[in-house]
């Protein structure tokens, strides 16, 4: 890569992008408590997931596209695409529910902490039947939020309606992706190639493709300059999501807020997955079949699957397939005219950071 100059100061952006939620939030937390003081659990389990962790990715890809497209820095500009976040916190509360998930980010998903909430103050009914409703509700109150604070952050209505297409066709892309992946979990659909397609439209598209189109629109982006941050956004999109599969199975519980293997328990299809069950043999392949999806899987039989997906070579290939596709991203992003140096910069560190090993 040819860019030079100082590290970005990512964490100041990351505050920044905090404090515009905190601040939002707040406003909400006021709004709430104007309709009735039951609604305190609510606003303190929003603010605790929305702000308890991150890494903000898809405001900084947002961000630094409409930097590097010659868009001038602004709070305003930082609280529009602090909105981003709320359309993430949405999919991850709707996906722990799916996924019958016990925790997020090492602290109880939002449906366990309701159902909680339930037990403890001996209501009627089912406890986990409430913790799931509450955290649809939740999830779907996130996802309303996030128009409020995207048309509520000051920004130029003429620049808003430039960009709001772009938002809309993320939070499509997103909910219709949770739902392929959700049906290839009950069909047993295990092909490398649909697994790439849940990939792209369940995860990678809203992490990195549209928020750089969302920043690019903002600052009224040349064509050419788009089309480049797509060239960069896809292919590093389906680099993220497949770290964070193979993270899913083989990471730390201490770095990824889950337990190791939940993954698998759960049943996902995903391209790792796939993978080892296109490479292995019948006796390993029933063994795979056998164990996904298996909610009391123990930690031998993770252990076992887990010996599988790296004896085919599917651990491996999926490194590699990782390996190209941000090289693909980056030579998109080196080629790219018109692009200001700061954001190439930005942008490149950005690549190392969501296909990280580390989590």
């Amino acid at each position: 890569m040819s860019y030079v100059g100082p590290p970005t100061d990512r964490a100041d952006l990351r505050s920044r992008v905090e404090k515009a939620l905190a601040s939002f939030l707040a406003g909400q937390r006021a709004r709430l408590a104007a309709i009735d003081e039951a609604l305190a659990p609510v606003a303190d389990a929003l603010e605790s997931f929305v702000l308890g962790g991150g890494k903000r990715l898809r405001p900084a890809f947002g961000y630094w596209a409409y930097r590097g497209a010659g868009g001038v820095d602004s709070d305003q500009v930082v609280a529009a695409l602090a909105a981003l976040e709320l359309v993430h916190a949405s999919a991850l509360i709707h996906d722990d529910v799916i996924d019958s998930s016990d925790t997020r980010r090492g602290a109880p998903a939002v449906h366990r902490r309701f159902a909680g909430l339930h037990q403890a103050a001996g209501w009627r009914g089912d406890p986990t039947g409430f913790g799931d409703a509450a955290a649809i509700l939740l999830g779907d109150l996130c996802l309303a939020w996030s128009d409020e604070m995207l048309a509520g952050s000051g920004l130029d209505p003429h620049l808003l309606s430039r960009a709001r297409p772009v938002f809309d066709q993320m939070r499509t892309e997103v909910t219709v992706g949770q739902y392929l992946d959700l049906l290839a979990q009950v069909s047993g659909e295990a092909s490398p190639r649909r697994a790439i397609k849940v990939a792209r439209y369940k995860s990678a598209k809203y992490t990195v493709e549209r928020p750089l189109l969302f920043g690019a629109a903002l600052a009224g982006a040349r064509p050419s300059l788009t089309a480049a941050y797509s060239g960069y956004g896809r292919p590093l999109g389906e680099a993220f999501q497949l770290r964070d599969d193979i993270l899913g199975v083989f990471g730390d519980p201490a770095r990824t807020g889950k337990p190791v293997g939940d993954d698998l328990r759960e049943g996902k299809r995903t391209y790792l997955v796939a993978a080892a069950l296109a490479a292995a043999g019948p006796g390993d392949r029933a063994a795979l079949h056998a164990g996904l999806g298996r909610p009391d899987l123990d930690p031998a039989g993770v252990a076992r699957l887990q010996q599988i997906i790296t004896r085919t070579g599917a651990l491996r290939r999926t490194e590699r397939r990782i390996a190209a596709l941000t090289a693909a991203a980056l030579a998109a992003l080196d080629g790219a005219v018109g692009l200001q140096p700061e954001a190439a910069t930005a942008l490149a560190e950005l690549a190392a950071a969501a296909t990280s090993r580390a989590g």
